[in-house]
C-alpha cells in the first residue's frame, strides 16, 4: 500500500485538486494534515519539505512537492511507478 501525506489548509484550491488528482488515480488513502490550526504541524511540514506553501506531498515518505510539481510527475510517466500503479 502506499502511503501519502498531503499537508494543506482548507481554503487552498491547488490542495483540492491534489486530492482530485489522486483520486483519479483510485487513491483515496491520503493522511491529510491540515496545518491551519497548528504552529507544530505547520513547523513539521517547513522541516520536512524545506517549503512554507500547501499543498506538500509525500508519497512513501519522499517528498514530491506542490501540485505543480505532482503534474508535471504525472505528465511525464513518473506518478503511477510511485503510487505503485
Amino acid at each position: 500500500m502506499t502511503d501519502i501525506t498531503l499537508f494543506h489548509t482548507s481554503t487552498c484550491p491547488y490542495c483540492v485538486q491534489a486530492e482530485r488528482l489522486l483520486g483519479r488515480k483510485g487513491i483515496t488513502a491520503i493522511n491529510k494534515v491540515n496545518i491551519e490550526q497548528s504552529a507544530t504541524l505547520r513547523d513539521e511540514m517547513i522541516a520536512r519539505s524545506g517549503r512554507r506553501t500547501v499543498p506538500q506531498i509525500f508519497i512513501n515518505g519522499e517528498h514530491i512537492g506542490g501540485f505543480d510539481d505532482l503534474v508535471r510527475l504525472d505528465q511525464g510517466g513518473a506518478l503511477d511507478p510511485l503510487l505503485g500503479l
